[in-house]
């Protein structure tokens, strides 16, 4: 069984930065992809980037180059370093791994299983 816990979410002000950290136990990082999700209050749970060794990182449209996703397998530890925050970007931000990648790209967590999260507020 994974256990994931993240941490490093705070209340930051727009246009500020916060790096997030989901340390692993339980799989090897370097076998699989890892990814972000995040969760706004009132709306669905939303993928936010993934990273593989394979195929590299992929981030989802409204990132717009603000976030990198990185990842320490020595530590089995997946980052999400966040710059230029916005208003929007407040959510529960959560790491899940491993993911499956279809024929289309898409990844999908091979297990439904969340760790605590951790809250980001951006506002002023």
């Amino acid at each position: 069984q994974v256990q994931l816990v993240e941490s490093g979410g705070a209340l930051a002000q727009p246009g500020g930065s916060l790096r997030l950290s989901c340390e692993g136990s339980g799989s090897d990082f370097r076998l699989y992809a890892m990814g972000w999700y995040r969760r706004v209050a009132g709306k669905e749970r939303e993928l936010v980037a993934v990273i593989s060794n394979r195929f590299g990182a992929k981030y989802e449209n409204f990132v717009s180059g603000r976030f990198a996703i990185s990842k320490d397998d020595s530590k089995n530890t997946v980052y999400l370093q966040m710059d230029n925050l916005e208003p929007e970007d407040t959510a529960v931000y959560y790491c899940n791994g491993p993911l499956i990648r279809d024929s289309g790209g898409d990844y999908y967590p091979l297990y439904d299983h969340w760790g605590p999260g951790t809250q980001v507020t951006v506002s002023s």
